[in-house]
């Protein structure tokens, strides 16, 4: 492949990143796979993730009047129990049975709530118990495939958070979980300083790309964002557990 379409590709999964950092939920499932055209898949999420972590800084500053500080109390101690986990049995636990398992419950969730199943007119609080649950799951599945944001989906959306606030403690969630990722990463072997001037020059279309997001979120209906975040949840579950099924 020659290096015109490993860079047309490599912007584009920047780009993937820098939209869902925006709040877009919708297009985060792309970047790795997206990459992985190129490279092998853990070698493309070890060049992703300080990419991620630059463009946490705009989505930051983009949503820090937007978060429930509860959801963040509770969730934020969790991811970090779920990438300490990740990291602890990098080499002796199946990701893809564990994607598996968290695709077979988000595709369920989001099914059921697009279906109208299950589903109430009022909010439900963000009790502690399901919080670390969903929490450590997130941090986990972050940490194996920058694919966290199911686990959190499922215990989000039944908050009934506005969207700006929705996006917002997504995305400082994820901010948090991508620096504690990043000494755990490097324990591991998957950063490089030999890819890092690549990233480096993949940071100036994600940054633009953040601040793409946050403004299709904000002229975004309520009820359109939602549906996309739902519809966001049930594509990349059946990816997960495609992954974990195919022979």
């Amino acid at each position: 492949m020659d290096g015109a379409t490993f860079w047309v590709i490599a912007v584009l999964a920047s780009v993937a990143v820098g939209l869902s950092k925006g709040g877009l939920p919708v297009v985060a499932m792309m970047s790795v796979p997206i990459l992985s055209l190129v490279m092998p898949p853990l070698q493309a999420a070890g060049l992703l993730l300080p990419i991620y972590i630059v463009s946490d800084w705009f989505g930051l500053w983009a949503y820090r009047r937007d978060f429930d500080a509860r959801v963040l109390k509770i969730m934020v101690p969790a991811t970090a129990i779920g990438v300490a986990i990740g990291w602890a049995t990098a080499h002796l636990v199946s990701e893809t049975l564990v994607g598996g398992v968290i695709g077979a419950l988000g595709s369920s969730f989001a099914t059921s709530r697009l279906l109208g199943w299950w589903t109430s007119p009022e909010a439900k609080p963000a009790r502690v118990g399901p919080g670390l649950v969903w929490g450590t799951a997130a941090g986990f599945t972050s940490f194996v495939s920058h694919s966290g944001g199911p686990p959190f989906q499922i215990y989000a959306l039944p908050l009934q958070l506005p969207k700006a606030v929705f996006a917002g403690t997504s995305t400082i969630l994820f901010a948090w979980v991508n620096a504690i990722k990043l000494p755990a990463y490097w324990a591991v072997g998957m950063l490089s300083f030999d890819s890092l001037h690549i990233a480096v020059w993949l940071f100036v279309p994600a940054s633009l790309a953040v601040f793409a997001g946050v403004k299709l979120v904000h002229v975004m209906p309520e009820k359109a964002f939602f549906a996309l975040v739902h519809w966001a949840l049930l594509l990349l579950s059946l990816r997960m557990l495609w992954v974990a099924l195919r022979p």
